[in-house]
């Protein structure tokens, strides 16, 4: 089967994560070095899902996952935060959004079609929008963590934090209504049809 484009764009960006890592292993930045390896590690799991757990997921989140935790990766050891701020960060923080709202669309349709949850449209809508907000709500605590007791300056003043949320906040939006068409349109199953394989579903 022939692959997908994006799926070789995806490739790319892992490539670019992990020369990134020997760039900041160069220059003797060791925190870089660990977050890169740990982006490297964290682009692979959509791939080893799709292997040992009998599901295959889209090749958009592997590209989506690629691209945002090479943004980050890229933003510290290149400097690009700081180089292109504020403008860098908040796409940064709006692929981010978009690709942790993706996440959490997929992984609902999943678990509601292995389960007996039989969740509604709009729950599963709000599940996109608060499950976002409280990953960047984590996401904002360890730049928090880092600047108070690593000396790092990862956040630049409450405006700066609240715009990175408004940011992901856009991008659960725009994820949790483009979710809402699909299942306007599309039943449950039929959305996770690619994704498992196809057997009757236990009631």
């Amino acid at each position: 089967m022939k692959r997908p484009f994006g799926l070789y764009l995806a490739y790319l960006f892992q490539f670019l994560i992990a020369a990134n890592i020997f760039i900041a292993l160069s220059l003797g930045e060791y925190s870089q070095v660990f977050g890169g390896v740990l982006a490297l590690g964290l682009t692979l799991v959509p791939a080893i899902v799709t292997r040992r757990g009998n599901i295959t997921l889209p090749w958009e989140i592997n590209l989506l996952v690629a691209l945002s935790l090479y943004l980050h990766v890229a933003g510290g050891v290149r400097g690009f935060y700081d180089l292109y701020y504020p403008y860098y960060d908040k796409v940064a923080h709006l692929i981010s959004g978009i690709t942790v709202s993706v996440l959490a669309f997929v992984a609902v349709l999943l678990l509601d079609r292995f389960s007996r949850l039989n969740l509604s449209r709009w729950m599963i809508v709000g599940f996109i929008i608060i499950f976002a907000m409280a990953m960047e709500g984590f996401w904002e605590i360890y730049e928090w963590l880092f600047d108070t007791f690593l000396g790092t300056n990862l956040q630049h003043g409450l405006d700066d934090t609240m715009l990175d949320m408004i940011f992901v906040l856009i991008g659960a939006v725009a994820v949790a209504l483009t979710g809402n068409r699909y299942l306007s349109e599309f039943s449950k199953e039929e959305l996770t049809g690619k994704m498992v394989p196809k057997e009757p579903r236990n009631e």
